[in-house]
């Protein structure tokens, strides 16, 4: 069948997605750490047989995974070609980023899926697991120099072959956990979300046969590809440039520069990073698959309505650099791949801006501040609290910045307080709103958070801090300001202190009473400040989201004249 009508191609795509969304539900419900059952860091899609493309990918999922978990479907298109026997009931599992990009945290699940004998297409699941050994408990290392230091590395291997489980590699990876249990709870949720996985593609086949479904994928990555097209062909040729700074590697206090320029041309588009710094000593490397994903996060940011399909990639080139930190080879370390995927959709954001400013938003805050406070329990068990923090994101031509969201390479969410007290011996004795940090405009950028968390076991603990933007502040766009930079201290018996590379420290210790505390930036802002309404001015001074002072100097006094 070579084509398919439009109304059963929406039913299929619907249905499609209906499966990789219940497989996303299915391992949020059973998964054993925070990090995927509340912050929903996982991902579940289908994949093109031969050439491991996406094409279809759940909503409750991070963005980010679209294009990376290609690459990692396929590295096992290739090791199934090499060695021959591909079987159905096969899985594969690895964490091996310079293949499958990200970082070593995320767990990738990949089981073909055969129809009559004959492969259809592939499953996978990706999942965030709590701990992989390493030197950190956690798995983000500011301080490493090379793979190895931040996480057991597992390369494609089959953990099941024609339905029969491999208990060896079970054995292997709960050995190399600081939490065996929570590993084992996520890995038996993955596991599952496949398993209903292929349950649901036997329906939907049984009801509509494999040439329509197969049908359907096809139509579907040529729909993704005239929708990008028809999108480019919208903007004004032309080429712009933009440039960021992460704050340093966590080895040598120096800024490392992130540079794209974007090229229009009719339908297509160029996104060159050439000019970014080369590959450097600590973790804020990347490798190449995330570079390439990372362009189609933004993409898909700036174009909202186009699906998740690798067809939208292909009328737009994505040049990286070799020997750049976005380029980096096995073993470097890229356990810090979130702060620098968020600079390049910073700076995608600000090139394409000077294009088509109707169409962007500023800068986000740009950090996740990955943070670790881990320690052991008066029964000596072991304990690690991993969690990633919120902050502002930036003004848009319709409106005001998001306050305290989460970053925009995902839709996973911060896990709750409630959540993180019940878990571990802490307490939060902050939670709130930072007042000055969004970036001022027309439309200002939105709120970052104020985090201050106290040790409550006796014991103490031992924290560690891997963020970004401690020195160079999310940028406004089309004529809006900066926001404020990232800021985080420590509690110790003389008082508080500050990291001396701003945004990343390891060892921190902590006694019990004792605290961190993070200042999360807010969005940069959107538009001129001097057009802002000053009854929003006011609205906000009255808030208590923007001081008097910082109110007269970005905005003048016009506010001040508003009658409450």
């Amino acid at each position: 069948m070579s084509d398919i009508d439009p109304i059963t191609l929406a039913v299929l795509s619907g249905r499609m997605e209906q499966i990789a969304d219940e497989m996303d539900a299915t391992l949020f419900r059973a998964a054993f750490n925070p990090i995927i059952a509340e912050a929903h860091d996982a991902s579940h899609g289908l994949y093109h047989a031969t050439s491991g493309d996406t094409l279809v990918q759940g909503k409750s999922g991070l963005p980010i995974f679209v294009g990376v978990m290609s690459f990692a479907v396929k590295a096992v298109i290739d090791k199934a070609a090499a060695e021959g026997d591909l079987a159905d009931g096969d899985i594969f599992i690895f964490n091996d980023a310079h293949i499958g990009g990200t970082h070593l945290s995320d767990m990738r699940l990949v089981r073909p899926y055969f129809r009559d004998g004959e492969l259809f297409c592939y499953l996978a699941s990706v999942g965030h697991w709590h701990d992989l050994g390493g030197a950190v408990p956690g798995n983000y290392n500011p301080a490493a120099t090379d793979a190895f230091a931040e996480a057991f590395i597992l390369p494609p291997v089959r953990l099941a072959r024609a339905g029969v489980v491999n208990q060896d590699i079970i054995d292997i990876l709960m050995r190399n956990t600081r939490l065996p249990q929570s590993a084992q709870g996520d890995l038996n949720g993955q596991l599952g979300a496949l398993d209903l996985g292929v349950k649901r593609m036997d329906e939907l086949l049984d009801e509509y046969g494999a040439d329509t479904v197969k049908a359907a994928l096809d139509a579907l990555g040529g729909r993704a590809e005239t929708l990008m097209r028809s999108e480019l062909s919208e903007l004004p040729d032309g080429r712009w440039e933009a440039v960021d700074y992460l704050d340093n590697d966590g080895i040598t206090d120096e800024p490392l520069p992130i540079k794209v320029s974007l090229e229009i041309k009719g339908d297509r588009m160029v996104l060159d990073f050439d000019g970014t710094a080369p590959r450097c000593a600590g973790p804020v490397n990347i490798a190449y698959p995330t570079a390439v994903a990372t362009a189609y996060v933004a993409i898909k940011h700036i174009f909202p309505a186009l699906p998740a399909n690798a067809g939208v990639m292909r009328p737009i080139d994505v040049k990286i650099p070799e020997g750049s930190l976005l380029s980096a080879e096995f073993p470097a370390p890229v356990g810090g791949y979130t702060e620098t995927i968020l600079r390049m959709i910073d700076v995608i954001f600000s090139a394409m801006a000077q294009a088509a400013p109707d169409i962007v938003v500023g800068n986000a805050y740009g950090t996740i501040n990955a943070l670790s406070i881990a320690g052991r329990r008066k029964n000596g068990q072991p304990w690690v609290m991993f969690s990633f923090y919120g902050g502002g994101h930036g003004g848009t031509p319709e409106g005001d910045g998001l306050n305290h969201g989460n970053a925009p390479i995902s839709t996973a969410t911060i896990p709750p307080m409630e959540i993180l007290e019940a878990a571990y011996p802490v307490m939060f004795r902050q939670w709130a709103l930072r007042p000055d940090s969004a970036g001022a405009g027309a439309q200002r950028g939105g709120l970052g958070a104020i985090y201050e968390i106290e040790v409550l076991e006796e014991n103490g603990a031992d924290a560690f801090l891997f963020g970004e933007r401690g020195r160079f502040a999310p940028q406004g766009v089309a004529g809006g300001e900066a926001s404020v930079t990232n800021h985080f201290s420590y509690e110790q018996d003389d008082g508080w202190h500050e990291p001396p590379m701003a945004s990343k420290m390891r060892g921190i210790k902590l006694k019990q009473g004792q605290a961190v505390r993070l200042e999360t930036p807010g969005g940069g802002g959107y538009g001129p400040a001097e057009t802002r309404d000053p009854v929003k001015v006011a609205r906000d001074v009255a808030l208590g989201f923007l001081s008097p002072e910082r109110a007269t100097e970005f905005y003048g006094t016009a506010w001040k004249e508003v009658k409450a």
